[in-house]
């Protein structure tokens, strides 16, 4: 069997409070998947397809604004890993921005439909393009 290459576009350690990469946090970026792999002994990775994430929001506080951190809060439609944030990243809104920018490039090509009810807070995603919220 082939082993799979992967571009990565970003990829980063999760940083302390002070901007330092003290973790055994990872996160990292390709053009259809995002990847959290923590641990160090015993590690666990995580990945959500692009295309399933529904919002992008960055998070920062007075103490993550000193020292140019900040968290990325990630709702998605993923049913293992559901909502999850990439907490205290450098450079928090170019990160941002490059997660939106890929998200919305994967569900063009994935032909993946976001329809939102005006009158609530419930979303409902079209995921293979037949009209019917999956």
């Amino acid at each position: 069997m082939k082993d799979v290459q992967m571009d990565i576009i970003w990829r980063e350690r999760k940083r302390n409070i002070f901007g330092m990469p003290l973790s055994f946090t990872v996160y990292s970026l390709t053009e259809e998947r995002l990847f959290i792999e923590t641990g160090l002994f015993n590690s666990v990775e995580n990945e959500v397809r692009l295309y399933r994430i529904l919002d992008v929001q960055l998070r920062r506080s007075f103490m993550q604004k000193i020292f140019g951190i900040g968290t990325i809060a990630i709702n998605s439609s993923d049913k293992s890993l559901g909502d999850f944030v990439l907490k205290n990243v450098k450079k928090p809104k170019v990160v941002k921005e490059l997660i939106s920018k890929n998200v919305e490039i994967q569900r063009e090509l994935k032909r993946v439909v976001n329809r939102e009810i005006i009158s609530g807070n419930d979303v409902s995603v079209d995921i293979d393009g037949d009209g019917i919220p999956d």
